[in-house]
């Protein structure tokens, strides 16, 4: 395996760095205290992005994005997770890997003005009865007139307040779990039928928006499929591997490091009953767990990358990234407070706000309960052979 990258891919990922470290990390406190005027104070900075070609990075160059390899979007992923999720979506943009998925003049009315920071959208699937359980949706979509007419409530849609349109997965069919047909539909804000209920409030990631959608016999054309009907389901859950692998393993991976730094720093300076912390082994070995935890996941991460380059079947891999991510990086928080004392819980730091923000990476996009029976499902059928670890 080979996860050497080109000099050009270097550049990029020390600008990307040097732009979030001296940039946005300074103004993370800031954001947080905006809350849902966070959009606006980093407009100039998206912007910035955008000149300097650092949005929508995780898109082909056929729909005017770098065209990186699975590795190399990685890579940038763990860098933009040195700063908070509020800031690498609102800045470096979150087009959602299912409009790839847009066909002919969709691609010119959603994808590539998403890619161009012109359009946001928001991608609904999560409903009140249908979290994990996510063939089991009850948002219905009936043919009608050549069309469709949806129904249905969604909830903790990330950016839903503020999506220009929104990519709902509805059941096409009658039935029970997998027995339904789901398909996905692209949404415009303004339809009659549809709107945005209320925001709803968080403990972590302060600054983006987690809404209800609400489609009440909401009229859409048949142009409006997203793909074939009755392959949503099926979009979902390709365009959630491609969330679990980069957005939380190696963003997870890059949280973690910047915690690390912070903690290593810390006990380097804080002296108590006449010496640094840094020289009790409790603190050392909480340092040293944390180090050893955090190259453990990005060998995970930039394997499962490669393997995914290769032309592989990396699902249950991408299971146990994001398994072993998510709460990896909630131990790393954890000792961090930890290691800081009463500053770690004081928000005068970023070691709180880390802590809040990362408890959601266990829940969101699979629970670490669904991750663990997807893994152990696989190994009682097919053996260590069948997850790849023969």
């Amino acid at each position: 395996m080979d996860f050497s990258i080109s000099h050009e891919m270097r550049q990029v990922l020390d600008t990307l760095r040097k732009f979030i470290d001296q940039e946005l990390q300074p103004i993370e406190g800031a954001v947080e205290e905006a809350g849902s005027g966070a959009t606006e104070l980093l407009a100039p900075l998206r912007a910035k992005a955008l000149k300097m070609g650092m949005f929508a990075m995780n898109m082909p160059s056929d729909a005017g994005g770098p065209g990186f390899n699975t590795v190399e979007k990685c890579l940038v992923d763990e860098v933009i997770g040195r700063t908070t999720t509020p800031i690498a979506r609102r800045v470096f943009g979150h087009v959602h890997q299912a409009l790839m998925h847009c066909r002919d003049a969709q691609r010119d009315d959603y994808l590539l003005p998403a890619v161009r920071g012109e359009r946001v959208g928001c991608f609904a699937l999560s409903e009140p009865g249908a979290g994990s359980d996510a063939a089991n949706l009850q948002t219905m979509a009936r043919a009608a007139d050549g069309g469709y007419v949806i129904n249905g409530t969604k909830h903790f849609i990330t950016d839903g307040d503020l999506a220009d349109f929104a990519v709902v997965l509805a059941a096409t069919e009658r039935g029970t779990g997998k027995q339904r047909r789901v398909t996905a539909f692209l949404v415009d804000k303004g339809v009659p039928g549809f709107r945005v209920g209320r925001v709803q409030p968080m403990m972590g990631h302060v600054g983006l928006g987690h809404a209800e959608l609400v489609l009440d016999d909401c009229r859409v054309s048949a142009n409006k499929v997203l793909g074939d009907v009755g392959q949503g389901f099926q979009i979902a859950m390709n365009s959630i591997s491609a969330v679990r692998l980069g957005f939380i393993g190696a963003r997870a991976v890059g949280t973690a490091t910047r915690l690390l730094e912070l903690c290593a720093d810390y006990a380097g300076q804080r002296m108590q009953f006449g010496k640094r912390i840094g020289e009790f082994q409790m603190i050392q070995h909480m340092l040293a767990d944390t180090a050893t935890e955090i190259f453990a996941t990005r060998m995970m991460v930039l394997n499962t990358a490669w393997e995914l380059d290769q032309g592989h079947d990396v699902r249950d891999k991408v299971s146990m990234v994001k398994l072993y991510s998510s709460e990896m990086v909630n131990r790393v928080a954890d000792r961090a407070v930890q290691i800081f004392g009463g500053m770690g819980v004081c928000s005068d730091l970023p070691i709180e706000r880390f802590y809040r923000d990362s408890r959601v990476l266990r829940i969101y996009d699979g629970t670490s309960e669904i991750q663990r029976s997807r893994i152990a499902t696989t190994l009682l059928r097919g053996g260590a052979a069948a997850l790849g670890l023969d």
